[in-house]
């Protein structure tokens, strides 16, 4: 049965007793999200991951916990390092990488794809655990990867177990119970992600060879007792890992869709690269301290973001109390979804909101508009805003500055040499990502291509 509350701001729909609330304008989403966090923080029960597949019984990823006690201390522990103000400690990281991607560009740029996916599998792998991953095959990258499509799949509608949890106890011979068997080989793939890497770490540090990140922050500061550091520790290896599983596939998809509107809208492109070539100059690569003297480029992520938001519907609130809103009732434990597609393309907020448009979160004077409300519906909402979006958003910065500075990007030719207009096709799932496509990425001039292999040298 489905029930329209109101057309537009809300939608209601009762699915096997379960109210589920969908919310698709900015306001109302400040309003129940922000306003009313205290009824609406907390996460939907989902057994196929937060039961079936969780490694040695402990419930790592707080992406998907309760909001509770144990939600805040692995939080805060997340936040320590990631936070707004901390995270200036990544740029180097974050720069090194994304000039590692103009080198492999340059030499392999018919495997764009690949290499995004190894430009931020290694990011967070060195910002968290202090890791240097040279291949997209590495069986950090490998392993972390395989636990994000199940996690995935676990999350879609697929699983009767999601709406019926008492099947958790069916066992797994039972017939029709291959739920069980695929959550088991799961279980063991995330109890690899979980600590394999936190493990490297700790015996890195024990030889004297670690390298900083957030994991060696945080173990140097674990208390003496045994009991509360085990406490920690374990909190800690949760927040470590969330920080692969929350940023990497939704900064691979953002920089998709990039590569996807640098082609659609070439225009865009060629004042990004005045702008560049203006501020930066030709003898050096970008760096984080131009960012506040190119203010088109911020626009571009901005637009990137808002554009397609890689999190469309985002993951699941639950409301832990009844309540009341403009008339309309919404009770204890529905599933409450913040549309950030629909947010993010509110033609009064963003005219004409298919079409990529930087200069809309500008002035007519080139500043950084700020009536223009910046696409934050993409991070989610309220309390459970994405804890890593100014990783992203950093690392975002660093990728189109890079490649605009150093690339043309065009759209593919066909047999007879005309461009292949390219459309923005995806998989939707709660990460959107574009369906595999191709593009053309050449050096603009041959002394860039000179400059970026004199400062980029092969690991």
């Amino acid at each position: 049965m489905v029930q329209r509350i109101r057309t537009g701001d809300i939608i209601s729909l009762n699915i096997l007793g379960r109210r589920i609330v969908v919310i698709s304008s900015a306001k109302t989403a400040n309003e129940i999200f922000d306003q009313r966090s205290a009824k609406y923080s907390s996460r939907v029960s989902m057994p196929m991951i937060q039961d079936l597949q969780v490694p040695m019984g402990y419930k790592w990823s707080f992406a998907f916990m309760p909001y509770g006690e144990a939600w805040r201390q692995h939080r805060r522990a997340f936040h320590s390092y990631f936070q707004q103000r901390e995270v200036h400690k990544i740029y180097p990281i974050q720069l090194r990488e994304s000039r590692a991607l103009l080198r492999r560009l340059l030499d392999t740029p018919e495997d764009l794809l690949s290499h995004c996916r190894l430009l931020f599998g290694a990011t967070i792998l060195d910002a968290t655990y202090g890791l240097k991953v040279t291949s997209p095959e590495d069986s950090y990258v490998t392993n972390a990867e395989r636990v994000l499509r199940s996690i995935w799949e676990a999350s879609t509608g697929t699983y009767w177990v999601n709406f019926l949890p008492v099947l958790k106890y069916v066992p797994e011979w039972f017939p029709n119970a291959g739920f069980k068997r695929k959550a088991t080989v799961w279980r063991e793939w995330a109890d690899e992600f979980l600590n394999k890497p936190w493990d490297a770490v700790k015996s890195n540090l024990d030889s004297g060879t670690a390298r900083p990140c957030f994991a060696t922050t945080i173990m140097e500061q674990f208390p003496e007792d045994d009991a509360k550091r085990s406490q920690e520790e374990a909190i800690a290896r949760g927040a470590a890992a969330l920080a692969y599983k929350g940023g990497a596939d939704t900064t691979i998809a953002a920089t998709q869709v990039f590569f996807i509107a640098m082609c659609m809208f070439p225009d865009v492109q060629k004042r990004a690269q005045e702008e560049l070539d203006r501020v930066v100059g030709p003898d050096r690569l970008p760096e984080f301290g131009d960012r506040e003297h190119l203010p088109y480029i911020c626009a571009v992520v901005k637009e990137t973001t808002r554009w397609i938001p890689v999190a469309s519907m985002g993951v699941p609130h639950c409301s832990t109390a009844d309540d009341v809103y403009n008339g309309y009732f919404i009770p204890k434990g529905s599933i409450v979804m913040g549309n950030a597609w629909a947010i993010l393309h509110d033609p009064e907020q963003y005219p004409d909101p298919m079409a990529f448009k930087p200069e809309r979160f500008l002035t007519e004077d080139g500043k950084a508009n700020p009536e223009v409300p910046d696409p934050e519906a993409a991070f989610g909402y309220g309390r459970r805003i994405c804890p890593g979006r100014f990783l992203s958003d950093n690392s975002m910065y660093g990728v189109i500055a890079s490649v605009l500075y150093a690339f043309t990007i065009a759209p593919p030719l066909d047999e007879s040499g005309n461009p292949i207009q390219l459309e923005h096709k995806a998989i939707t799932d709660l990460v959107v990502f574009p369906l595999p496509f191709e593009c053309i990425v050449k050096p603009r001039s041959e002394k860039v291509a000179t400059l970026v292999r004199e400062t980029v040298h092969d690991d």
